[in-house]
């Protein structure tokens, strides 16, 4: 019997939002799944009020708020929990900037059961377009001394090594198969260390073409000199992406060919985060606190939200 969207629970992890745009977001992934749930890391009240209670919610989305920030290994894993206690087989993760397009699911869906005929499958995601730039995303596979970028066919999917975690459907034996989220990495690499698992545990990983998604990188974009640009983070972010990907270079079961290219990439983010993007002397301090706390194994919270 094909998959339905009665089969999919979508949860949205929430932290902070721009109210004026996650209306869209909520009412837009309500609309193509069974039900949808709002899990909110701990955002704090404002005017009296917490931001769910200022903003119109699509009929039947339900609110689940977490007192303390566990980040997002930690809410994508209650995210699965959900699904499962709601009768689920699919759990559909979202930011609370991704903006699914009509039909996305039902592409998500068709591809899943197209795909889990032919073997185990760990997830299929959209392709996705950055909101500011237009530019679509490519799909990844590892490879040295570049990962191989390239496009599914339309109409088709394509196998790849990674997915984003917002958009990507997974069905629910998948996390039993490669086991939750790591919790300890907090925000950055968390979809990537998972992907490393369920790629070691025999299951496919799908990138769909039809399937399509508007998602927002970084906080702003930067050009560089001969017109290229460059996605740019805040210097707590940048902390936490060097901290989280110096942490997997380590890991045992980090693909080599994976390290092996990632580590020239993480040293010419660092020299154009220094030298292009303001501010320079946070940045790189930022990013060489992040490579010696990976490297010594912290784990959890950024130190500003250690208590």
């Amino acid at each position: 019997m094909p998959s339905t969207p009665a089969d999919v629970v979508a949860v949205a992890v929430t932290y902070r939002p721009d109210e004026a745009a996650i209306g869209e977001v909520l009412g837009r992934a309500a609309a193509q799944v069974r039900a949808l749930v709002v899990l909110d890391n701990a955002t704090p009240d404002a005017d009296g009020a917490h931001w769910t209670e200022r903003i119109r919610l699509p009929d039947g989305v339900d609110v689940e708020r977490s007192a303390t920030n566990a980040g997002l290994g930690a809410a994508y894993n209650r995210a699965a929990a959900i699904a499962g206690e709601r009768g689920a087989r699919f759990v559909l993760l979202l930011d609370q900037d991704s903006l699914l397009e009509p039909g996305c699911v039902d592409a998500l869906l068709r591809h899943a059961d197209l795909r889990a005929a032919r073997g185990p499958l760990g997830a299929v995601g959209p392709t996705f377009v950055d909101a500011r730039s237009g530019e679509t995303a490519p799909f990844v596979r590892f490879g040295f001394p570049l990962n191989r970028k390239f496009d599914a066919p339309a109409g088709g999917d394509v196998d790849v090594d990674f997915l984003i975690s917002s958009g990507s459907l997974i069905p629910l034996e998948a996390l039993d198969a490669a086991g939750p989220f790591d919790e300890g990495l907090f925000i950055d690499s968390v979809d990537m260390e998972w992907c490393f698992r369920a790629k070691r545990a025999g299951l496919q990983l799908v990138g769909v073409a039809d399937a399509r998604m508007l998602h927002t990188i970084g906080d702003e974009l930067v050009e560089l000199p001969g017109g290229a640009t460059m996605f740019v983070h805040s210097p707590l972010r940048l902390y936490m992406m060097t901290r989280n990907r110096v942490a997997l270079w380590r890991r045992r079961g980090t693909p080599g060919i994976w390290t092996a290219q990632d580590v020239p990439r993480m040293l010419l983010k660092l020299a154009r985060m220094t030298a292009f993007a303001a501010p320079r002397i946070p940045n790189a301090r930022a990013m060489l606190r992040g490579a010696r706390d990976g490297w010594r194994g912290r784990q959890g919270p950024p130190p500003a939200a250690r208590r």
